[in-house]
């Protein structure tokens, strides 16, 4: 599985993220409500923003995010830890620009990623940080299946709680959709 496709919707598109990408991912980060929720709430500012746009960069995982109509990067998503044996993969280190809230393009972005997945896996996995409603509300809106809590130490050292959700490819023959 590559973990760095090229995935085209209809309003998005995600694509390899790269070191060039570096100012407009910023710029699509820079705003404090987009962390306010999340385990890393100061993620706006240059300094740990650099922090998280190199681990994603060595991840080898990572995928911008535009938007279609204007080429405006809007955000970015990541496979990780696939498990080939496992037949997994989590989807993850997600964010999108406030613009893009509250309509459907998580939705959008979560079927891209899960419809390519799905040639390679039987489960996608998603961790979310406890704390983080909008999202844990998301993964709901689009059939997430919450199965387990951890803890997990993170960036300074600090110790997080999360949640993990599931979403398994579905069978053949079945008008299921998530």
């Amino acid at each position: 599985m590559n973990l760095q496709p090229t995935l085209i919707g209809k309003r998005i598109s995600l694509r390899p993220l790269q070191q060039e990408d570096f100012d407009n991912l910023f710029l699509a980060a820079s705003d404090p409500k987009i962390w306010e929720a999340h385990p890393i709430p100061d993620r706006y500012l240059p300094e740990t923003f650099k922090t998280y746009f190199e681990k994603l960069l060595d991840s080898k995982g990572a995928l911008v995010i535009t938007d279609n109509q204007n080429s405006e990067v809007i955000g970015t998503s990541s496979f990780y830890d696939y498990l080939e044996h496992e037949k997994s993969v989590i989807i993850g280190y997600t964010f999108l620009t406030r613009k893009y809230w509250g309509g459907s393009f998580n939705h959008e972005l979560k079927k891209l990623m899960m419809d390519y997945a799905f040639h390679f896996v039987e489960t996608c996995l998603f961790h979310v940080g406890a704390d983080n409603i909008r999202s844990r509300k998301a993964m709901l809106k689009i059939g997430g299946v919450l199965f387990d809590e951890f803890e997990k130490i993170g960036f300074r050292g600090k110790l997080y709680k999360n949640v993990a959700y599931k979403i398994e490819k579905p069978k053949k023959n079945t008008t299921e959709q998530y």
